[in-house]
């Protein structure tokens, strides 16, 4: 299982400004290791948050997102207190699910 994503969720007026940063290799498949074999590709291909449990964002993406990856977005409706969690699935099937209180 991955490292957990780091999730802010700061309120300011009616929007709250969401900042996720994600622990993944995110490999392109195009790289080679020392021995010159293709190091395979692994990469998110889905992202989606909720807001108390309603969908609010999701993204398709593909092997040219960079390493660890750093995703910004605003949630209208949002208040202190409320729950903002962040999915994401990879290509070999994996996924991580992590939550935030918005401040």
């Amino acid at each position: 299982m991955a490292d957990p994503m780091r999730i802010r969720a700061q309120a300011a007026g009616d929007k709250t400004t969401v900042r996720v940063l994600m622990s993944h290799e995110m490999e392109t498949g195009q790289r080679k290791d020392s021995s010159g074999k293709v190091i395979p590709a692994w990469f998110i291909q889905e992202v989606g948050a909720t807001h108390n449990g309603k969908s609010v964002m999701t993204a398709q993406w593909g092997p040219s997102v960079s390493k660890n990856p750093f995703l910004q977005f605003v949630v209208k409706g949002a208040k202190a207190g409320d729950k903002i969690a962040v999915t994401w699935k990879d290509n070999k099937g994996d996924s991580r699910t992590d939550e935030a209180t918005v401040s």
